[in-house]
């Protein structure tokens, strides 16, 4: 059963009065009359079920649980005019106050660096709680509102989402220069499943999307070789374990910084992944999550 709460204004009231001790200079603080401030403390006091206000014909004593009481009624008081400032803030500052924001593990290294400084520049007022994890585990989150956005990769099918392109991030081969196939210009799917391709382990998005990006069943794969990030995934085939398939963005990055690696483009016409925000197709706050789109473009 819901306890019956006392109201902002008869706090506000009792906090006057043991201010000021005196009816008269309570209710003219609060911008009511006498009567009103009475009444008010009176109802208080019923709801409460304890004597707040010792009334004499001299003077008005607080009683000792009036006097905790009203100190109490402050942090209150405090609490619910916060929740009107930023609710304010809100309404008038796009990107202002707490955040979360979801990112997948084959974009955060290469983006965040980037992105962070310049949010806080352009939005100080906005405070980002960030997530690092797999594309299920983000939109899991994100469904039950403990994010509000994320950047992931696309293709991702998932109802109940707004998304919006902020940029392509192609495919590239990647294998050790003495490999045979880095004599090509462009190497084929059928070329790579020969190969022996080694790539993330499953629950990643970037495995299913390279596969795509290769016409490669997941088959095609070493299963008893698989890495659980991109720095793991190099030092692999730079062991000649096999060869991969890495995004352009980590590339671009320095993910084979400290190797002899080589890349090649694919010969497939679409061999990229697309990166994306997402959000709630719900969510109240899509017109501003628009806005984050330029600091996470690749």
């Amino acid at each position: 059963m819901l306890k019956p709460l006392p109201t902002l204004r008869q706090l506000r009231y009792l906090i006057a009065l043991n201010q000021h001790h005196h009816f008269g200079k309570a209710a003219e603080a609060c911008l009511a009359t006498q009567s009103t401030v009475s009444t008010g403390l009176a109802e208080l006091e019923s709801l409460l079920g304890v004597t707040l206000v010792e009334r004499t014909r001299r003077r008005v004593l607080m009683t000792p649980i009036g006097e905790q009481l009203a100190e109490r009624a402050k942090g209150v008081l405090r609490d619910a005019e916060d929740m009107v400032d930023l609710a304010a803030l809100f309404k008038h500052a796009p990107l202002c106050g707490p955040l979360s924001f979801g990112i997948i593990p084959t974009i955060a290294p290469y983006i965040l660096p980037q992105a962070l400084p310049q949010l806080r520049q352009a939005f100080p007022e906005l405070k980002l709680h960030l997530r690092e994890d797999l594309t299920a585990n983000l939109l899991e989150r994100l469904f039950a509102g403990e994010l509000e956005a994320a950047l992931i990769a696309l293709p991702y099918a998932e109802d109940g989402l707004e998304t919006l392109i902020v940029g392509r991030d192609p495919f590239l081969f990647v294998a050790r220069p003495d490999h045979p196939l880095s004599a090509f210009e462009e190497i084929t799917g059928s070329q790579i499943a020969e190969a022996g391709l080694v790539l993330l382990e499953e629950g990643h998005c970037l495995r299913d999307h390279s596969l795509a990006a290769c016409s490669l069943a997941p088959n095609a794969l070493r299963e008893t070789i698989l890495a659980t990030s991109l720095a793991t995934l190099v030092q692999m085939v730079a062991s000649d374990l096999g060869v991969t398939i890495l995004p352009k963005l980590a590339l671009d990055h320095g993910v084979l910084a400290g190797t002899d690696l080589i890349s090649r483009p694919l010969a497939a016409p679409s061999a990229d992944r697309i990166l994306a925000l997402c959000w709630r197709d719900s969510s109240v706050r899509a017109a501003e999550l628009r806005l984050l789109a330029p600091f996470f473009t690749p």
